[in-house]
């Protein structure tokens, strides 16, 4: 069974799950719907389904972002290495389920990488006037691909109004072990190359 984390938790992600390598990292979100019709509803299109929100990966060594090459996101799906697969961009949240998806092979991510930093953006959001306070139910969670059970999942349910950019979580090595860290900060980080520039 899947273990519920709240903002600020850690948990071990391999001790414990000895063989653990490949794991599905599913990110999701829905647009707030809006109450009626009416003015608003045709001002905010009815709960702003164009609300393109978009997860990536930062790849830290020693806690900094040293090459645009460890940015895995819609314009880079894969990591050099092949450690890190970004399944592709959704553009708008609707449906169940993820809403994004990222495969991570832990074995295969080299050994001065240290950290895995996953953020999620609003794609535009100045431009367009958006932010997080129009998403709604987002979370995270960590899927074991081998068995396909779900090791761990993180609702993130601060109230992200204003905040244009969340950081979600991080994935981080801990001896010769890794381990999860549910971090769920908003930012006002304008798109990504802001986000970067916290880790330069």
């Amino acid at each position: 069974m899947a273990i519920s984390l709240q903002k600020g938790q850690r948990i071990d992600l391999t001790k414990g799950n000895a063989g653990l390598s490949k794991i599905m990292v599913g990110l999701g979100w829905d647009p707030v719907q809006s109450k009626g019709g009416g003015l608003l509803g045709s001002l905010f299109g009815g709960g702003g389904p164009e609300i393109d929100c978009d997860a990536s990966v930062l790849m830290l060594e020693d806690d900094k972002f040293t090459e645009n090459q460890n940015l895995i996101y819609f314009g880079n799906l894969r990591s050099r290495d092949g450690s890190i697969q970004h399944t592709g961009d959704n553009l708008t949240g609707e449906g169940e389920g993820d809403d994004e998806q990222i495969i991570v092979d832990l074995d295969k991510i080299p050994s001065k990488v240290n950290k895995l930093v996953f953020v999620v953006n609003i794609y535009d959001a100045v431009k367009r006037k958006q932010d997080f306070g129009m998403i709604q139910n987002a979370f995270i969670r960590v899927v074991d691909t081998g068995n396909r059970n779900e090791l761990l999942k993180f609702n993130l349910t601060d109230n992200y109004a204003g905040k244009t950019s969340l950081i979600v979580s991080e994935i981080y090595r801990h001896e010769t072990e890794w381990k999860f860290a549910a971090i769920g900060n908003g930012t006002n980080d304008r798109g990504l190359k802001d986000i970067v520039k916290r880790y330069a």
